[in-house]
């Protein structure tokens, strides 16, 4: 069965992150409440300057008004670079007690010669089919 993907889209200092995320009902759980969903980013420099990915800030809300936050260093294992023109993506998961929720947050960025910035990761629904407006 195909599940709808849910979007969004930021630019934030010429990176571009987009994510799509999606219900996964073969790892779930439902009468234990656990809904797991993946999510694919894609990041792509839009911009004049090289810059490196150096951790992630996420703000995961669960629907009974749960929040969680994520830190850590990279993604998947790595700190990519990313030159002008270049992208790079990956896909990871979450786990919801809800079967709706959403996700956002920021990467921080580090430039070639040093400054840093914050990436925004436009919000995105995490939700089963049927269950969004």
């Amino acid at each position: 069965m195909v599940y709808r993907a849910e979007v969004s889209n930021a630019i934030t200092r010429g990176i571009r992150v987009q994510v799509r995320s999606q219900y996964l009902p073969e790892r779930s759980q439902p009468l234990r409440q656990q809904y797991v969903f993946a999510y694919t980013i894609t990041i792509t420099n839009e911009g004049s300057e090289t810059a490196q990915l150096k951790a992630r800030h996420w703000i995961i809300r669960h629907g009974d008004g749960d929040v969680q936050e994520v830190r850590g260093e990279g993604v998947v294992g790595e700190q990519p670079t990313l030159r002008p023109g270049q992208r790079y993506e990956y896909t990871s998961g979450c786990s919801l007690h809800t079967p709706r929720g959403s996700m956002e947050g920021t990467y921080q960025m580090v430039t070639a010669d040093g400054r840093t910035f914050d990436a925004r990761i436009a919000p995105f629904a995490l939700a089963l089919p049927h269950t969004l407006n």
